[in-house]
């Protein structure tokens, strides 16, 4: 039995995060701290656990945190947490700078720690199945993934969400369709991108295995364009990668699960986090740095 906190109270912590830790049979939920008193007291009610105002007290009192915070807030929090020789239960991205995402693996290293980060689409059974084929297969030649939606929809929780209107789908979405090249096309060594309308991020991955991948990103896509899809292409033809189920509490689940089970080791451990920090870091330097095209005197 381990006994977790949770660092957050919005609407991931309150539906997905705290719903699945209090119902796993092999956790504690002790108790839940918040940037707002208020809402930590009332999300405390509502799962029947211990509001806490003060970090530190929360840390003294378990055994791992889970977060959900937005990933600048996270970072410093994991760390935090880390230093108090507690496991991490984290949520992506890891961090918006490399510099961030390194102190985190530093101290998970140092302290022998386990971690898991929830890349959402990567606990759902048929996508671990899929991309297992796919790495097993092999003459992967690249790859594209069109994540295309909008937290401006009617009835989305996340229209408020000011670091994900201040970031956009590149760190929001970017995470998971990073989750989904990667271990198939594996490492990246280079990364172009530009920024096209509606705040939409087109970035081309170069892989270290000669492989090349785009990534077409937005959270405020016209409504009839939303679109989620990762496709990869080589030597056999195409596959087209499950789509996520919408069973967010059900991967949740699988992840404390996999923590729990962790020996300091896991295909989406803090280091993984970090590969995908320095990737989609170096996509923004690069969207941010576009050199205009010399007209022509004709």
């Amino acid at each position: 039995m381990m006994r977790f906190g949770l660092l957050g109270t919005g609407y991931w912590a309150r539906t997905v995060h705290g719903a699945a830790l209090a119902a796993h049979a092999d956790v504690e939920l002790v108790g839940v701290w918040g940037r707002d008193p208020s809402k930590a007291a009332d999300l405390a009610g509502a799962l029947a656990i211990h509001p806490y105002e003060s970090i530190d007290k929360l840390l003294a009192d378990v055994d791992a945190v889970a977060v959900a915070l937005p990933p600048d807030i996270q970072a410093e929090l994991a760390l935090r947490a880390a230093e108090a020789g507690r496991h991490l239960l984290l949520d992506k991205p890891l961090a918006l700078s490399v510099e961030a995402a390194d102190a985190v693996v530093a101290e998970v290293e140092a302290r022998g720690l386990s971690s898991v980060i929830f890349f959402t689409n990567r606990f759902q059974p048929t996508t671990v199945a899929a991309l297992e084929n796919a790495s097993s297969t092999g003459g992967w030649l690249g790859g594209r993934a069109t994540f295309f939606g909008s937290i401006f929809a009617p009835g989305s929780p996340y229209a408020d969400s000011v670091w994900r209107q201040q970031h956009g789908g590149l760190w929001d979405l970017g995470p998971h369709t990073l989750s989904l090249l990667l271990p198939v096309l594996g490492p990246v060594e280079s990364v172009t991108a530009t920024a096209g309308p509606r705040q939409t991020t087109y970035a081309t991955l170069r892989h270290e295995s000669g492989a090349v991948s785009t990534m077409e990103l937005t959270l405020d896509s016209a409504l009839e364009a939303a679109r989620i899809e990762t496709v990869l292409h080589g030597e056999h033809g195409w596959l087209t990668l499950p789509s996520f189920d919408g069973n967010t509490l059900g991967s949740y689940e699988r992840a404390i699960s996999e923590l729990l089970a962790s020996d300091g080791s896991h295909p989406l451990d803090v280091h993984f986090g970090r590969e995908v920090t320095a990737i989609l870091a170096a996509a923004e330097a690069s969207s941010t740095s576009e050199r205009a095209v010399k007209p022509s005197r004709r």
